[in-house]
């Protein structure tokens, strides 16, 4: 964890400069779900009360050429926090020169200032130069000289070593903190992974198991049981021996698969049924089936057995981590599983429960179980680095200061 947080600065007539990650939908120039927004503002209501001045950078989408720029300003992300704070938000429609440096200037104690969206840097002159998201040395230098402190609380972004991050840290003259929601992420994921109250059950979903393999090599050694569902169940089964159908297999981590399952002991729970489906669309022709999956079908959820099974194994927990859907979520007639799952989580009153991953997340909102979790995260990728044990440069940036 990083050594100091924004609550150890003196930040008085300083300016703040701050990453946040206001990486969040748009469209028609209006903000979407606010979430993310929502979830800085403890960080900059802080350094607004201690008479700091706030000035926030952030990415938005992904910027390849120059026809991407217009769609993706934070204009209407200043709006909303505006809108958040009750209070005036001076957006600045530039990324560096002599305007953004004014702007800063002319700021008193107390104001917000919102920088062009950091990804601009990835175009210039339409040329994809990758400036922000490959670290640019003087892109960090250039920005850690707009401000005295720098306050790093977008933990979404924390594994990828980016110019306004990782650049701005290690170029920074003055210290160099976390913020209130990247000390909170870090001090859940960091006690359940590394300090785990057990039973420690770790819950993973998606479509592959090359996506998961860093993530249960990890927590093997650390969890109780690990439930494995979502696409990446069926290599697991073809491991096994089973028939999978058309169901998503990775041929080539087959063995990989086996040799998870011979390591991990009985920790893997994999799913005991299926809701298999004759095509991938949420119209098709479905059945439950147990056991081999007939050429011509493929599953697509978890099944109910396996929904109790997975309760069954999930009942006395301590600690649970979930990332990572149990089917096809995105399609209502496969949603079920995770679902259901979701749903039990949010009656685990007595055991820690942590949610990671956009689909994940996804659920636990829709079932409106978002208030009977301990903690979901702000980090997809970032989670599921820190779950592979791996270090997240954003934070170590941070550490090194």
């Amino acid at each position: 964890m990083a050594k100091l947080t924004v609550a150890d600065l003196q930040l008085e007539g300083k300016k703040v400069l701050m990453r946040v990650d206001f990486n969040v939908p748009v469209k028609d120039g209006v903000v979407g779900d606010d979430n993310r927004i929502v979830a800085a503002l403890p960080t900059i209501k802080y350094v607004l009360d201690h008479k700091g001045k706030a000035i926030l950078f952030s990415h938005l989408g992904r910027i390849k050429k120059e026809e991407d720029k217009p769609g993706l300003s934070m204009r209407p992300v200043a709006e909303k926090l505006s809108n958040l704070l009750n209070k005036p938000v001076t957006f600045v429609p530039v990324t560096r020169g002599a305007q953004l440096e004014e702007a800063i200037d002319q700021m008193q104690d107390g104001d917000v200032l919102v920088v062009q969206n950091t990804r601009y840097e990835d175009v210039i002159d339409g040329e994809y130069v990758k400036h922000e998201s490959g670290n640019d040395p003087e892109l960090g230098k250039y920005w850690a000289s707009l401000g005295d402190v720098f306050v790093n609380d977008a933990f979404g972004t924390a594994h990828r070593k980016h110019a306004s991050n990782v650049g701005i840290a290690t170029n920074m003259p003055g210290k160099a903190a976390a913020g209130f929601l990247m000390e909170k992420e870090i001090k859940f994921l960091g006690d359940a992974v590394d300090n785990p109250v057990h039973p420690f059950v770790a819950i993973l979903g998606g479509a592959k198991v090359s996506d998961k393999i860093g993530v249960i090599t990890n927590l093997l050694a650390k969890a109780d049981k690990i439930i494995v569902g979502g696409g990446m169940a069926y290599t697991f089964k073809a491991a096994k021996g089973e028939k999978v159908g058309n169901s998503l297999v990775e041929q080539d981590k087959i063995d990989l698969a086996k040799d998870l399952l011979a390591k991990a002991d009985g920790k893997l729970v994999l799913p005991v049924d299926d809701v298999v489906a004759d095509k991938f669309a949420n119209d098709a022709d479905s059945k439950v089936v147990e056991g081999d999956i007939e050429d011509g079908w493929m599953g697509l959820d978890i099944g109910p057995k396996s929904v109790e099974l997975f309760k069954n194994t999930l009942a006395d927990a301590k600690t649970v981590v979930w990332n990572g859907p149990m089917g096809v979520f995105e399609m209502p007639n496969f949603a079920k599983g995770t679902l259901e799952v979701g749903k039990f989580l949010g009656t685990l009153s007595d055991a820690t429960t942590i949610v990671g991953g956009g689909d994940s997340t996804a659920a636990a909102k829709q079932l409106g179980i978002a208030d009977k979790l301990t903690h979901i995260s702000t980090g997809g990728g970032a989670s599921l680095t820190y779950l592979e044990g791996q270090p997240l440069p954003g934070i170590m940036a941070l550490s090194e200061k």
